[in-house]
């Protein structure tokens, strides 16, 4: 479904190159009230960061720099809001109807946020664009398929993929192969555990956004192509609690204790810091593992193949810039977006972040095929015999099921209260009861 031409993987190091903001200065004759004059005329507009923190927010302090030389009668004020708490405070933003101009925002929030009136439609602005041609098609394809009215409501700038990062000095240490069937994955598990030296073979992301993972995996492993099926999700296949049963049996044995209440940044630390040998998330990681770890110390490998020996992936895996319905300023926050999709931005913020760019020039970049786990990526999304399953983003509340049922199902499975097959059930029912009505007013 992601398809892209002459994919290749990131330089460790980018050398930030802080780029010149342009003061426009006049002449000794220039008055003051025409000074005066020229600053009443900039406009101000606001951007939230989806991600911040000391990653990504000097990314976007460098690209704001940038854009603000270029054009200099707007002024961009970058907000950033830490990934486990931006969806919270988008919708508590939407409710107030206090808005920013501008956003990064998931793919999967889209049509939630759509459905909430509360986003710009952009398909005169992108139509009007001279590089619109340059924007992985299939990406704007489905931002517009899974949302109610198939409007264009944001424009991906990065993709991803989730993948296994291993620690490769302990594979090969220990002697044992890199996992490429989920029989191999569970095995290196249980060989590169060693309590006695406070390692273990996995750590698991048991606290907020788990669901998220979780999801992934299972899916890796049932090869199962549709999410819900005639009305009936597919969560609580027989197959989603085989592998279930034997992924949480992990935890206290081949994991840490600790993994019940991890969130993103303890599950990452487990790995960089030598307590795991492997971790499941994305590609988008690596600028935090590269920090902690040297080269020859982790890699990245795709998920196993499924149980039926193909590679599956998360259809709308993507990061948009969008606009808000609320803004005063649309045709300066249409110059932000245009801008943070150019072929400039995207190169600079994909080769910081370590993410796949979705401007098809930045593709043909040395950075990009120098880069390992883009390449692992392009070996997955370019396998012809890949699965691409697509979760009900369009569903309302889609989000709010993997928020309050799912994130701490986990933790009650972990610790015991509840079984694989009841967990599965009531996210399968939840599902399912969103599908039908959603279903309904289109049938009235």
């Amino acid at each position: 479904m992601f398809k892209w031409r002459k994919l290749s993987t990131p330089v460790l190091v980018l050398t930030m190159i802080t780029g010149l903001l342009l003061t426009g200065c006049k002449g000794e004759d220039s008055q003051p009230n025409d000074r005066t004059k020229k600053a009443e005329e900039r406009v101000k507009i606001t951007f939230w960061d989806d991600n911040a923190g000391p990653q990504r927010t000097p990314i976007w302090e460098e690209l704001i720099n940038r854009f603000e030389s270029e054009n200099p009668a707007i002024d961009v004020e970058y907000v950033g809001l830490p990934k486990d708490y931006a969806k919270s405070k988008f919708d508590a933003a939407i409710a107030a109807e206090d808005t920013p101009d501008v956003a990064s925002v998931y793919t999967s929030w889209l049509p939630e946020f759509s459905h909430r009136d509360a986003l710009l439609p952009l398909d005169s602005y992108f139509e009007n664009w001279n590089e619109k041609d340059e924007i992985n098609k299939e990406v704007i394809e489905f931002n517009k398929r899974i949302v109610h009215d198939k409007k264009l409501y944001g424009i991906p700038y990065t993709q991803n993929l989730d993948i296994l990062w291993i620690r490769s000095d302990w594979f090969k240490e220990a002697n044992v192969k890199t996992p490429e069937t989920w029989k191999e994955f569970f095995a290196a598990v249980e060989i590169l555990t060693d309590q006695s030296k406070g390692r273990y073979g996995y750590t698991i992301r048991g606290g907020g956004g788990g669901s998220f993972q979780l999801q992934r995996m299972m899916y890796a492993y049932s090869g199962i192509e549709n999410y819900i099926e005639d009305g009936k999700s597919t969560i609580n296949d027989p197959k989603h609690v085989e592998f279930l049963k034997r992924y949480f049996e992990m935890y206290q044995k081949y994991t840490p204790k600790s993994d019940i209440t991890n969130d993103y940044k303890a599950m990452i630390a487990n790995f960089d810091t030598g307590v795991a040998a492997m971790v499941q998330h994305n590609i988008g990681s690596f600028a935090e593992h590269s920090e902690g770890l040297t080269l020859d110390q982790f890699e990245a490998v795709p998920l196993p193949k499924s149980i039926n020996g193909q590679y599956v992936a998360e259809g709308g895996n993507t990061i948009g810039i969008s606009v808000f319905k609320g803004t005063q300023h649309p045709d300066e926050a249409w110059e932000f977006v245009r801008f943070v999709n150019s072929k400039e931005a995207q190169n600079l913020w994909n080769q910081t972040a370590g993410q796949i760019p979705t401007h098809l020039d930045v593709l043909d970049e040395k950075w990009v095929k120098e880069s390992p786990h883009i390449q692992i990526s392009a070996q997955v999304y370019d396998d012809p015999n890949t699965i691409i399953y697509e979760p009900p983003f369009y569903l309302p509340e889609y989000r709010t099921i993997l928020n309050t049922i799912v994130d701490p199902g986990i933790q009650e499975v972990l610790s015991g209260k509840t079984t694989v097959e009841d967990f599965l059930d009531e996210w399968a029912n939840s599902i399912e009861t969103a599908q039908k009505q959603y279903e309904e007013p289109l049938s009235d």
